[in-house]
């Protein structure tokens, strides 16, 4: 298991923003915006809590939004496997998102994943 987490992250750090992306369809569907290293010690996002005795800065902090932009269980699987997010006009929002492992290889100008775009999770 640990060998794998290994790879992954190998192929994550031969990705670099602009590439291009292709799902597993062979469609070129948008390019990285964003490449993101998994951390095995992530931890999961809490969302904040209301605190009266709050300083301006730690509100101004709790309200930004972080990447990953998703529901709080999937951005812990993206943080903890590492992940890319990548521009397109398949949804609304202009982004999704796609795991470390769902990255079947690099090379030099592209990236190819072993899934179809549609079900990547779009940013929220």
């Amino acid at each position: 298991m640990e060998q794998q987490g290994t790879e992954r992250q190998a192929t994550v750090s031969r990705v670099t923003t602009g590439m291009r992306v292709i799902d597993v369809d062979g469609t070129e569907f948008g390019t990285v915006d964003l490449v993101q290293r998994g951390d095995p010690n992530a931890v999961t996002v809490q969302a904040p809590t209301a605190d009266p005795g709050s300083s301006l800065d730690e509100l101004i902090e709790s309200t930004a939004v972080e990447e990953p932009d998703v529901p709080a269980d999937l951005a812990a699987r993206l943080l903890h496997s590492g992940y890319l997010k990548v521009s397109t006009d398949l949804v609304r929002t202009g982004a999704v998102y796609v795991l470390a492992e769902q990255i079947a290889a690099v090379s030099d100008d592209q990236v190819r994943l072993d899934v179809p775009a549609r079900d990547l999770p779009p940013e929220e």
